[in-house]
C-alpha cells in the first residue's frame, strides 16, 4: 500500500485561529466538497507564512463563508492570515496509485475557488516521470 495525497485546497488564508475548541480545522464546505475531504477525514495542514505542519482532521463551516479556521493547539502555530496548504491522503494499491488523480483547488485570497484540477500530468506514469527527472 502507498500513501498518496487526494486532494489538496492550495494556499488558502486562514480566516481566524480558535485556540479555545477542541481541535481540527473548520472548512467552508465548498471548498471540501471541491478537494473530494470528508467530514472528520485527516487532513495535514502546512503553513506556508511560518513553514508548521500540523495533523488534524476537518469539520463543516459555514458553505460560502470561505471559512479555514484553524482550532484547539494547532491555533498556536497557524495565525489569522497565515497562508495554508490542506492536504487529504488516500490508501491505495501499488496499482491504483500508477492511475491516481488528486483533486487540486487553487483559491484566491478570499478562499474563493479559482481552478479546480484533477491529476498532475505525471498521474498515469508517476515512476516514469521520476525517473526522467
Amino acid at each position: 500500500m502507498r500513501t498518496m495525497m487526494s486532494g489538496k485546497i492550495h494556499r488558502a488564508t486562514v480566516t481566524e485561529a480558535n485556540l479555545e475548541y477542541e481541535g481540527s480545522v473548520t472548512l467552508d464546505p465548498d471548498l471540501m466538497d471541491a478537494a473530494g475531504i470528508y467530514p472528520y477525514e485527516q487532513v495535514s495542514i502546512v503553513d506556508v507564512t511560518n513553514g508548521a505542519r500540523i495533523e488534524t482532521y476537518a469539520i463543516k463551516g459555514s458553505r460560502g463563508s470561505g471559512e479555514v479556521c484553524i482550532n484547539g493547539a494547532a491555533a498556536h502555530l497557524c495565525h489569522r492570515d497565515d497562508t495554508v496548504i490542506i492536504i487529504a491522503y488516500q490508501q491505495v494499491t501499488e496499482a491504483e496509485a500508477a492511475g491516481i488523480a488528486p483533486r487540486k483547488v487553487f483559491v484566491d485570497r478570499s478562499n474563493r475557488i479559482t481552478q479546480i484540477e484533477a491529476g498532475d500530468g505525471l498521474a498515469h506514469h508517476p515512476r516514469e516521470a521520476a525517473m526522467a527527472l
